[in-house]
């Protein structure tokens, strides 16, 4: 990675409209600092979000030279995926979009798609990351509660140099055959023995108070 001048929050090319309020910028601090992060939460509390803001913030300030995407598929959906048409980044679009939605509210989609034709954001199928190392790289594992336990292991392992990861998820949606095969879960109860990771869990709701209303009525009910 070239040696750059530093930028400022002040002069980043973010959405100047946008505020994270203290517990976003509670998790965004914890991310700065960690090598390693889960951010745990329900659905509807800005998992991705934060996210995406701390990867397109590390990559403005120029500490990182690629932001990668990665986000498991459950079921056959993996093996489909070669018969869908178009080249590997147009296959794996549909599965990025959540991610991409993310980072346009917070640089724009003409900046984040000119980041993407240029290799500075890629989408990385699970099965095509053995064998590399990120180096340089804000590695985002979105939905990561659909990861088993030895993909994640197989993730962390790639870990390089000046990179920093972060794991998203909700460990009451996983949707594997059993949830005791989630890493996610794993990660979270290992977080006491390992310093240089943390794990941060997000509660307030930014979607629709019926999100909140229909999780807390099927958690009485299960």
């Amino acid at each position: 990675m070239e040696n750059k001048e530093k930028r400022t929050l002040k002069t980043l090319p973010l959405n100047k409209h946008i505020e994270l309020d203290p517990e976003q910028q509670e998790a965004f601090n914890l991310i700065s600092k960690s090598k390693l992060t889960v951010l745990n939460g329900v659905a509807g509390t800005s998992k991705t979000f934060t996210s995406c803001y701390a990867a397109l913030t590390k990559f403005f300030q120029r500490e990182v030279d690629r932001i990668t995407v990665m986000r498991p598929m459950v079921g056959t959906e993996e093996s489909k995926m070669g018969m869908l048409p178009g080249n590997l980044d147009e296959k794996m679009q549909p599965w990025l979009l959540p991610v991409l939605e993310n980072m346009y509210t917070i640089a724009g989609k003409q900046t984040v798609m000119k980041m993407y034709d240029d290799g500075r954001i890629r989408a990385l199928p699970l099965n095509f990351a053995q064998g590399n190392t990120f180096v340089d790289e804000f590695v985002i594992v979105d939905e990561s509660q659909n990861c088993t336990k030895q993909q994640v292991t197989m993730i962390i392992t790639r870990l390089g140099m000046r990179s920093s990861m972060v794991f998203t998820g909700d460990v009451n949606q996983v949707q594997l055959k059993a949830k005791s095969h989630s890493g996610l879960q794993r990660l979270i109860d290992i977080e006491h023995k390992v310093p240089s990771m943390n794990v941060f869990t997000l509660t307030k709701n930014y979607r629709d108070p019926i999100v909140r209303e229909i999780i807390e009525a099927y958690e009485e009910v299960s």
